[in-house]
């Protein structure tokens, strides 16, 4: 791909570029190896927030990267959560979970005594509503960080993030994110080719993600007469916009990704999309189907489409379009790539979502921390610029979408707090804030 344009920006000046992010910070830096641990021999302590599916298997994952760590403290808004996952990793690691009943934390500031209760690790795994709060506790509190993707859901939440970006690399700390598929060995090997030039310039790039429906919205009728909207949001967070950012964001955020590691990390322009919902929701307010197009420079165009529909096509592939050749990962496939030379991956198959804990672990023992916090918030903007653009129908530049005031996640929270359900966006209608 040609670089030589005047407009280019790429990730790694996204913090120095972004005036949002230069406000100053409060917790101070602290000193070199402060919260390392020496080689292997001291134990790292590790607390889970979010105890659902993914935190679990989170946790298991970090559990099995090193022979020292152990698993302290875990947090999450509903009891019954806590209690399966707790069980399930006893079960799993019957020697590394060393969760007393008093680190057991239940309720919605759960996050925070899991992160005062001596920790050295968390991992963030709850609805990505709550990423950006949870994250700017954690490096405040001066904690290493794995944090599941996308990591905000709204533009002001973003830049919130940006922020703690910043912090935990003045504070040194790891921040490894959960966009699993940066760290496969297959696609890391792909991707670098791509990169050296095997099929020339990037002209284009096309992502699918097609697929079933993650957690289909219950009927009115089966919520419990005496859950409140929070609770009754949050047990079907990926329905909501403020809690998910909708499955374009949550979910089709991995090839929104994918897009970006392509072109080398290069902010795009603009974005326009297509999209609504075709099948019924029940008080819910996400699309279930979008198709993006992202305009980067020298006119090169990203297109990511998505659809969670039941019974329909399934795909979820990468297609990039050089000068030169074609590269190809046609689902879990081994990659390929077309050009000057022909090459199929042939190398062993690794586990993305150990080898990102392996790599958060050892680098926090090293104490050359991994940091992926630029292009972690590059790749989740995208998402929300993409979602912009289909709800609104409206053409949306990434200074829009970074400048954005539309804020969808609540300033306080209360069990008891009336929390109505947002009216689905209306392209053409919906307004761009």
């Amino acid at each position: 791909m040609n670089t030589s344009s005047n407009n280019l920006t790429s990730r790694r000046d996204f913090l120095k570029t972004s005036a949002l992010v230069g406000s100053a910070l409060a917790a101070p830096a602290l000193m070199p190896g402060e919260l390392f641990a020496r080689e292997n021999t001291d134990t790292l302590r590790v607390g889970l927030i979010g105890c659902g599916g993914r935190g679990s298997g989170a946790a298991s994952q970090a559990l099995n990267a090193d022979k020292n760590i152990v698993l302290t403290a875990m947090g999450d808004a509903f009891q019954d959560q806590l209690q399966s996952s707790l069980q399930s990793l006893q079960k799993a690691h019957a020697d590394k979970v060393k969760v007393t009943p008093d680190k057991c934390f239940v309720g919605l500031d759960a996050y925070q005594k899991v992160i005062d209760s001596g920790v050295d690790v968390v991992l963030l795994a709850t609805p990505p509503g709550f990423r950006p709060i949870h994250l700017k506790a954690a490096v405040d509190a001066g904690k290493h960080v794995f944090c599941e993707k996308p990591m905000a859901t709204d533009a002001p939440s973003l830049r919130s993030v940006l922020a703690s970006v910043k912090a935990a690399k003045e504070k040194n700390l790891a921040l490894v994110a959960g966009f699993c598929w940066r760290y496969e060995g297959a696609r890391q090997e792909f991707y670098k080719k791509i990169h050296e030039g095997a099929i020339g310039d990037i002209r284009a790039v096309y992502a699918t993600y097609y697929t079933g429906p993650v957690k289909p919205m219950p009927p009115a009728s089966s919520r419990p007469a005496e859950m409140g909207d929070l609770e009754w949001q949050m047990r079907n967070w990926y329905n909501f916009t403020w809690l998910s950012g909708d499955g374009y964001v949550e979910q089709a955020c991995h090839s929104v990704d994918k897009v970006g590691w392509a072109v080398k990390d290069l902010t795009p322009l603009k974005a326009v999309a297509v999209g609504g919902r075709q099948t019924p929701n029940n008080q819910g307010d996400i699309f279930d189907h979008m198709f993006v197009v992202y305009e980067f420079p020298d006119d090169v165009r990203g297109f990511v489409g998505q659809r969670q529909i039941a019974n329909c096509y399934s795909e979820n592939s990468d297609y990039i379009m050089g000068s030169a050749g074609f590269g190809k990962i046609q689902g879990w496939s081994a990659p390929i790539i077309k050009g000057k030379e022909n090459w199929r991956y042939k190398g062993p198959k690794t586990d993305m979502y150990q080898n990102e804990h392996n790599e958060l672990f050892a680098s926090i023992r090293s104490g050359k921390v991994i940091n992926d916090g630029e292009w972690m918030t590059h790749s989740t903007l995208m998402g929300i610029m993409g979602r912009m653009a289909a709800y609104t129908g409206q053409e949306v530049t990434w200074e829009q979408a970074l400048n954005s005031q539309e804020k969808l996640v609540p300033d306080q929270f209360d069990w008891k707090m009336k929390l109505d359900i947002t009216p689905m966006a209306v392209p053409g209608l919906t307004k761009l804030v």
